[in-house]
């Protein structure tokens, strides 16, 4: 699923984490089982932390998690150098959309270089703290409540303005996690 929400063929995946085009294919359909070595080196193909995979959230008995993230079975990127964690919200069944709770600390943020993806639409809104925004060179101070929408090929950056923790709700199209 990962691959396929990342857009990457069987073939780049291969070249990039060194795992033959066979083996990632008999892995995807459940036939072999790769080592923690091959693991490790396709989580990071993926851009995915290998915790992911072993977190031990199970859905819940109503067997909901096509459509229904609950709050303890939320998977989180922590983003340590960068002073922030992402919450991803929305199920992996749900490719087209991402919806995040991004948790930027003091000081924190998406780093001093501004970044765009290839297509799609990015929109949020601040939860708490102060969030600063950058779309394409001009800058931006939301305070809780305030909310933005952008095209998602403008190159942006965002940071916690401030001494508080900024909360901020990220939705993305299509999903980039």
């Amino acid at each position: 699923m990962r691959r396929k929400v990342r857009g990457l063929s069987l073939a780049v995946v291969a070249q990039n984490s060194g795992v033959s085009i066979g083996q990632l294919s008999h892995i995807e359909r459940g036939i072999s089982a790769p080592s923690l070595h091959s693991l490790k080196q396709i989580c990071e193909a993926l851009d995915m932390p290998m915790g992911w995979l072993f977190d031990g959230k199970e859905a819940d008995e109503k067997n909901d998690s096509d459509y229904i993230v609950r709050t303890a079975n939320r998977r989180i990127l922590d983003l340590g150098e960068k002073g922030m964690t992402k919450e991803l919200m929305t199920p992996d069944s749900c490719p087209g959309i991402q919806m995040m709770l991004i948790i930027i600390q003091p000081q924190g943020g998406s780093g001093k270089e501004p970044y765009n993806n290839p297509d799609g639409a990015k929109c949020g809104t601040v939860v708490s703290g102060t969030l600063g925004l950058e779309i394409d060179g001009k800058q931006f101070e939301l305070m809780p409540g305030d909310a933005f929408a952008f095209d998602a090929r403008q190159l942006c950056r965002f940071w916690a303005i401030g001494e508080e923790v900024c909360q901020v709700i990220w939705t993305v199209t299509p999903a980039v996690y």
